[in-house]
């Protein structure tokens, strides 16, 4: 494919993805790569696309582009207690792309394949009519027989959530009204918080031992927290239970659902967070919380998992009468 900005397909693999690869890759040369698990481990496979207009803004930088579409994937990951190993990369390059637009991406994506010990193992470039696209496909390692499912809820389990609930979506919310910060009252460390929750996810990859090691059931929230542990209850045919009180909110969050009480339900059903829900037998609820405390990212139990069907959130917020259907929807 011949590409823009002075630089075709071939030099551009070599110029940025090449340095990216890893060792199974064969230096990017063949059309497709080799990895050998360990013994006694299960790979598990995820993949999320990030697309322009969509999930992120025309004008957002493109190393923080690039480091979001990983991020996405290391968070499904961490929720299925696997350590990453490696990833693909799908690249859609829109006809007016530049050299240093490029070279941010791969500056991104190097960021964090040493943030997180993981490397590229190949993948596709291609023109994208409709913008930028980056589609990864990620490769984790788990105990044989080890990953954490969506459906492994069990009656009795404590639902417990990593980290702070709604960010993004607030963070979304002030990109789409450059004035509603000001209009919220936030301060701009308050707003700038928010504003890069939703630009740059952390998965919880420090806690995928944990994890595994403690959870019965486990996604990372992705459409928005009651959505999602109503896919949740669904696969794991259970009834869950929480309580709107509980659920951890950050000081930046706070203060806006204080401004503005609607915004409690936007923090509750809005996509983008990327922290982790997990179903955790009682017995080790205690185990997984010290192990987040140690970790610096901190859990909270805001439920129950119980007998039923479905997602049932108490409390006496007047804001909690407009969650609706409780998560985003792409389509």
């Amino acid at each position: 494919m011949a590409t823009a900005g002075g630089i075709g397909e071939f030099e551009l693999i070599a110029r940025v993805f090449a340095p990216l690869a890893a060792e199974g890759a064969l230096g990017l040369t063949d059309d497709a790569a080799f990895y050998r698990p360990r013994p006694g481990r299960d790979l598990v496979l995820t993949k999320d696309e990030v697309v322009s207009g969509v999930h992120f803004f025309a004008d957002d930088p493109w190393d923080a582009v690039a480091r979001k579409a990983l991020r996405v994937n290391l968070s499904d990951l961490a929720a299925k207690g696997a350590l990453p190993v490696g990833y693909l990369l799908a690249l859609g390059l829109p006809k007016d792309f530049t050299v240093d637009q490029i070279d941010a991406l791969g500056a991104g994506l190097a960021s964090d394949q040493k943030a997180y010990g993981i490397s590229l193992y190949g993948g596709d470039t291609v023109r994208s009519p409709a913008g930028l696209t980056l589609s990864v496909t990620a490769i984790g390692e788990v105990e044989e027989g080890g990953m954490v499912r969506r459906g492994g809820a069990r009656p009795g389990d404590i639902i417990v959530v990593t980290g702070t609930i709604g960010d993004a979506a607030l963070g979304l919310a002030l990109r789409l009204d450059s004035a509603l910060s000001m209009r919220l009252g936030l301060s701009d460390a308050q707003r700038d918080h928010l504003l890069d929750r939703y630009l740059l996810p952390c998965p919880r990859g420090a806690l995928a031992r944990a994890v595994a090691a403690c959870a019965s059931g486990g996604m990372d929230i992705s459409d928005g927290l009651v959505g999602d542990l109503g896919k949740m209850a669904a696969a794991s045919g259970v009834a869950i239970e929480i309580d709107a009180d509980r659920v951890p909110l950050s000081d930046a969050a706070r203060a806006a659902a204080v401004a503005d009480p609607r915004l409690f339900a936007v923090a509750l059903t809005g996509g983008d967070d990327y922290e982790l829900a997990l179903s955790i037998p009682e017995a080790k609820v205690d185990a997984f919380l010290t192990a987040a405390d140690d970790a610096g990212i901190g859990a909270t139990p805001i439920g129950r998992a119980g007998r039923g069907e479905g997602v049932a959130v108490r409390g006496d917020h007047p804001a909690l009468a407009e969650l609706g259907s409780g998560s985003y929807r792409h389509f």
